[in-house]
């Protein structure tokens, strides 16, 4: 096992990556100083910070017009896609947002920028490589997450600061690529922020910090759910390579999405992790295709369900489905030796215990997804850079091993996924290659078989 590996297999390094929440400004430790940025409080100084955004898709776009919409001058500097239709459509959206945000009086967009001549707009497989280089100070990743690895070394090796969405990678390799560069990004003193948004929100960081000063006594369990109907299909076009089609419909692909488990569920695993104060050791589970059996959806399973375990013994109980018809749930859950705790995103937490009853956190609900660009720019301006990807990849890499033992049928140790899981990524990105999986001659692709399928190398 590499030694970035095994980082995340130390039981010192589990136990203490969480815990430390409470001295972190927006769920983040301070790492260091940005000498670009914090050059703004003196004279002549400019206090003007471009983005290059990577991934025009709606997350991309998204985060686009929240960067913008921050305190400050930020200009949106650059943009690439694989696909020069979505780089368009993207572009277009922002500057229609932000010009609908400027006519109803937003304040926060009195400074913001759109400057991306025809020059800084890139499409293709290599677009990425060109808005890193575009002299950007910032660059948001929001690509399908099998491309992040890639993305984010190039990110940190040209010395940008980082806001990547989540989930990091896709596979095991993946996540010890993403943090073998995060030790660059470190020594370096490169902000990384990563899109697990609940992070930023003051709810939850109130919460885990009762849970942490002990308000339910010693956590026993905690139940996780996103429990939802389903989502997008982009129809087959004639003339499409294979490669291009699966790009285009990403979500049904495990090398590209990594399937629902990674790229969606990944924010309730973070909060039990995060209320556990460690991320698991070992997961046993089970899933498959039942509703979503066509072709059209690929190759990843319609429902998991998934019982980690960490090193204490305590347990944390994971469901994810995409099914329409049934019971929705997107909330976690966690149970205690003196009382319980119900936390929703919308909703807000609810703690019952034996010494006080029933009681709510009285935080005010906000834009979570906003608030943690508020957070990485206020920081950035101050002088200051933080580093999310520790917990970023443990939370990644949660959802990776629940997917590796729904998929084998297998119980699974933390160590074991971590050093031996497939590297599921094609071996060239090109769009007249082939990628990591191909349809049989019925236009079926090939899924995985509890009892048969082999999540580990070799």
């Amino acid at each position: 096992m590499t030694e970035i590996a095994s980082s995340l297999c130390d039981d010192s390094s589990r136990r203490t990556f969480l815990k430390s929440t409470t001295a972190m400004v927006g769920g983040a430790l301070l790492t260091g100083v940005n000498a670009r940025v914090a050059q703004a409080s003196h004279p002549g100084g400019s206090d003007e910070i471009k983005v290059a955004l990577v991934g025009c898709g709606g997350r991309g776009t998204g985060a686009a017009l929240q960067a913008l919409a921050t305190n400050g001058k930020v200009t949106l500097w650059a943009a690439a896609d694989a696909f020069e239709d979505n780089l368009k459509s993207g572009i277009r959206s922002i500057e229609q947002q932000v010009k609908r945000g400027r006519r109803d009086g937003d304040p926060l967009l009195k400074d913001a920028t759109i400057d991306v001549p025809a020059d800084r707009q890139f499409h293709g497989l290599d677009a990425y490589q060109h808005a890193i280089e575009s002299g950007a100070d910032l660059v948001i990743l929001a690509t399908p997450p099998g491309f992040r690895p890639l993305h984010f070394e190039a990110a940190v090796d040209a010395g940008k600061h980082i806001f990547m969405e989540k989930p990091v990678a896709v596979d095991a390799p993946g996540i010890r690529r993403v943090l073998a560069a995060n030790e660059k990004a470190k020594s370096k003193e490169l902000m990384v922020a990563v899109g697990l948004q609940r992070r930023h929100d003051p709810r939850y960081l109130e919460a885990i910090d009762r849970v942490r000063n002990g308000a339910i006594g010693d956590v026993i369990a905690t139940r996780v759910y996103w429990n939802s109907g389903g989502l997008w299909v982009r129809p087959r076009v004639k003339g499409q390579t294979e490669m291009e089609y699966q790009m285009r419909n990403w979500y049904y692909f495990t090398w590209l999405c990594g399937d629902h488990i990674v790229e969606q569920h990944i924010h309730n695993l973070d909060i039990g992790n995060w209320l556990h104060g460690e991320h698991p050791i070992s997961a046993q589970g089970m899933g498959g295709r039942q509703v979503r059996t066509g072709k059209e959806f690929g190759q990843i399973f319609d429902h998991h369900a998934v019982e980690f375990t960490f090193a204490n013994g305590s347990k944390m109980f994971s469901q994810c489905r995409h099914m329409d018809g049934c019971e929705s749930e997107v909330r976690e859950h966690a149970h205690g030796s003196k009382g319980t705790l119900d936390i929703d995103d919308n909703d807000g937490a609810f703690f019952t215990t034996m010494e006080k009853g029933s009681w709510q956190i009285k935080e005010p609900k906000l834009n979570n997804h906003h608030q943690e660009h508020h957070d990485m720019f206020a920081a950035l301006r101050a002088g200051r850079v933080y580093n999310e990807c520790q917990y970023g990849a443990e939370a990644t890499m949660t959802a990776i091993l629940g997917r590796m033992a729904t998929y084998s049928g297998r119980a699974l140790n933390w160590e074991e996924a971590l050093a031996k899981g497939t590297d599921l990524s094609p071996k060239i990105y090109d769009f007249a290659a082939e990628p990591p999986v191909l349809p049989n001659k019925d236009g079926f692709y090939p899924v995985p078989v509890p009892g048969k399928f082999n999540a580990l190398e070799g």
